[in-house]
């Protein structure tokens, strides 16, 4: 961690708060101290655990939501297996609907894409305080599923889980191995978007502007998918660990580097 964290329960949410401090390590503060407090804080309110920079004017917490806002148009309107995300991992061959491995989850977006497309995703987070926010925006997601069959399909094809790459990977079997490994490591943010910039200025103070070891994640996912490794990037930025892909699907911000291992089934 990069920052300093503390927990902040809001008024009626004061046991959660406490088990994730427990869990967490991370001390906790009352809603008293919260008005004098300025740095991040793992806020447990009425709308699940959130990720706010408290002190003068704080901004609103974020949340990973897989229900409503822009993930919601986007499963609805975003283009389906015509997306240039959708064509990097093959999901527009033949039918083909792999198992994907998400290397470096954060809040799912990208992985919750790829299953209402069709895959069957794990998502692979090594920061526990980024995997508490992933685990509660699925399971506050699956509740709000219930009357919805169709965003259930969806969430039935996505998997959690709080680990390293190189310690997850090396717990699998061969029989076990991905069909994909899909990686996004952090990168410093060009969007304009004020939403997305709040959420990246956070994720930066979190856990930093780009992990030291990003570069070693390609080698580590190419030993071990089965057809193809799919690198997401801002639109300039250098190849990873300075590898040229096999091809790259590029959109005006953001382009994916794929690495194909051998041809899909």
């Amino acid at each position: 961690m990069t920052e300093q964290l503390v927990i902040l329960a809001r008024p009626g949410f004061e046991q959660r708060a406490g088990l994730l401090s427990g869990e967490l390590g991370i001390a906790q503060i009352d809603q008293n101290l919260a008005d004098r407090y300025v740095g991040l804080a793992l806020v447990v309110d009425r709308d699940g655990v959130g990720l706010q920079l408290l002190g003068p004017k704080p901004p609103g917490p974020v949340y990973c939501d897989f229900v409503g806002g822009s993930i919601r148009h986007r499963r609805l309107y975003g283009g389906g297996k015509g997306q240039d995300i959708a064509k990097a991992v093959g999901l527009g061959h033949k039918g083909f609907r792999p198992r994907l491995l998400d290397l470096t989850a954060g809040l799912g977006r990208d992985s919750f894409v790829l299953a209402s497309l069709g895959a069957v995703v794990v998502m692979v987070e090594r920061h526990p305080v980024v995997f508490t926010l992933l685990a509660d925006g699925l399971e506050r997601a699956r509740e709000q599923a219930l009357a919805e069959p169709e965003l259930q399909s969806i969430l039935e094809r996505l998997k959690a889980v709080g680990s390293s790459a190189a310690d997850y990977l090396s717990c699998l079997e061969a029989s076990q191995l991905p069909d994909v490994i899909y990686l996004d490591p952090m990168f410093p943010p060009r969007e304009k978007s004020g939403k997305v910039k709040k959420e990246m200025q956070l994720f930066h103070k979190l856990v930093g502007t780009e992990a030291d070891d990003a570069d070693s994640l390609l080698p580590l996912a190419l030993a071990h998918a089965r057809y193809r490794v799919v690198v997401k990037r801002p639109a300039h930025a250098p190849h990873l660990d300075g590898r040229e892909p096999g091809y790259s699907l590029k959109g005006k911000s953001t382009r994916f580097d794929v690495y194909p291992l051998k041809k899909l089934p």
